[in-house]
This record gives C-alpha cells, structure tokens and sequence, in this order.
C-alpha cells in the first residue's frame, strides 16, 4: 500500500523498511531518492514502469541530469538512472542498520559488561577467593 513520503515520521532510529514512496512531485522525488540513498539496504526503484530492485550507492543531484548509481540485485552491475525516471520507491530489503542506534549500542555494551562482571565474580568465587 503506497504511502505519501510526507506522512512518514522523520525520527533517525525508525526503519523506513516496507515503505512505499510514490513521487507526486519534484522535492518528493528528491526527498525519497535522499532517504533512499541514506537507507542501508534495497529499495525498488519504479523506473518508467519498470521495478529494479538494488542498492542506492551514488546519487549526484547537480548533475544534467541528476542521476542515482544502483548495484541490482544479483549482479554486479552498476545501473545509472536519471532521477526524473523515478516514479516510486520501495524499501523492500532488510533495514541493515535497523536497531542499530548509538542508545541501542550503549545499552548493548552495558549489558554485556555486566555479564562479563558477573562471570568474573563467579569464577573467583568459585576459586575461593571471595
């Protein structure tokens, strides 16, 4: 189910993985080509009525034209697409760095220095030094 890429939520450490953009407008196609390329994973690109399903490597908006550079899937081919060719953006692949923020790093770390402590602690005990 489509949805206008203004109703998505701009919070840094929600994944947009299942979101569908369908361009409506010049700064739509801008906005969703950024946060495709911003986006660690594939999309599919709807290119003149084509789907391409890649990795958004490059993407160049001072060129003439502006273009996106993309890895398809399964190939190690680079495709160049001009940006006014885009009609939709899927973000259908795994979300990479989903859940991989610098809070869920922290407390990841934590956890895992606590159990290492607490390892320790029962290893010495276990010694008989405590």
């Amino acid at each position: 189910m489509p949805a206008d890429i203004k109703t998505i939520p701009a919070v840094h450490n929600q994944s947009l993985q299942g979101a569908v953009f369908t361009v409506q407008s010049d700064s739509d196609r801008v906005e969703a080509i950024d946060k495709a390329f911003d986006y660690r994973g594939d999309v599919t690109l709807t290119v003149r009525g084509e789907q391409l399903e890649g990795y958004i490597f490059n993407r160049d908006p001072r060129a003439n034209p502006p273009r996106v550079e993309v890895f398809l899937k399964g190939s190690d081919e680079a495709k160049t697409i001009p940006y006014a060719d885009i009609t939709a953006i899927a973000f259908t692949g795994k979300d990479t760095a989903d859940g991989k923020s610098w809070l869920a790093w922290v407390s990841k770390k934590e956890s895992e220095r606590k159990a290492e402590a607490e390892r320790i602690k029962a290893e010495v005990e276990a010694q008989g030094h405590l």
